[in-house]
């Protein structure tokens, strides 16, 4: 966790210096994004909120993104981490959306991806996304990794 807080400092100076917020959405790293963003002395002043949608009735409810607005867009896809951060991003109406979706492990998901499976997805100014395959099944690692590759995501795209 500290190699999480370490990264989130990095965030937490840039944000706080240009007077930016953000918002997450995340899922199979559980809230470890959130919790390392928030466990920078000052978070208040940048973190507005942070959802963990877990499931399709997640995505509905704390999203509010219908089943019709995920047609052609599968889970755990470039497409739908762009999604969720944009959705983020309007829904508290902050500067930055981040958002990951994947397969932890010990298996894949039902979309046929293999454990190690992660989507990341940015909305600023512009929004990306980038995959991430760690061959790798141990969840718990996984959460670790997908969690570090959003926040240093988040933090390349800060320094553009």
């Amino acid at each position: 966790m500290k190699e999480l807080v370490a990264i989130a400092e990095k965030i937490a100076v840039k944000l706080i210096e240009r007077r930016q917020t953000i918002a997450v959405a995340e899922s199979s790293t559980g809230g470890l994004i959130s919790a390392s963003l928030l466990a920078v002395p000052g978070a208040s002043a940048y973190f507005l909120g942070g959802a963990v949608v877990y499931t399709r009735d997640a995505r509905r409810i704390l999203m509010d993104i219908p089943d019709d607005a995920m047609k052609g867009i599968r889970s755990a896809s470039e497409p739908y981490a762009k999604l969720l951060a944009s959705q983020m991003r309007q829904r508290f109406a902050t500067d930055w959306g981040l958002s990951e979706t994947g397969a932890t492990g010990p298996t894949g998901n039902r979309y046929g991806d293999a454990a190690g499976h992660s989507c990341i997805g940015i909305a600023g100014a512009e929004a990306s996304a980038m995959t991430l395959e760690t061959g790798k099944s141990d969840r718990f690692d996984n959460m670790h990794v997908f969690a570090s590759t959003a926040l240093n995501f988040l933090l390349q795209n800060l320094s553009r």
